[in-house]
């Protein structure tokens, strides 16, 4: 049994509760929000096959908000 006010983090999911560090290998940021935006068009092609379109339309959303922050990241490295 938990404590109130503590987090647990689920088993296998390599995330540290209450640590914002990057884990040893990790790509930072910008390889988390493509790697997100890849697996959300994967998530969002499943969607639209089975005809779930709330679903489709907030994982379209959330695709277009990591290409977007991409987008941002690499013309701020640029400049």
């Amino acid at each position: 049994m938990t404590r109130p006010g503590k987090k647990r983090a689920r088993a296998g999911s390599g995330v540290r509760v209450g640590s914002r560090q990057e884990e040893p290998g990790d790509g930072g940021a910008d390889e988390a929000v493509a790697f997100i935006a890849e697996q959300t068009e994967a998530l969002r092609k499943l969607a639209e096959r089975h005809k779930l379109d709330v679903l489709h339309y907030l994982l379209g959303m959330t695709q277009l908000e990591a290409d977007e922050h991409l987008r941002l990241r690499t013309k701020r490295k640029l400049s």
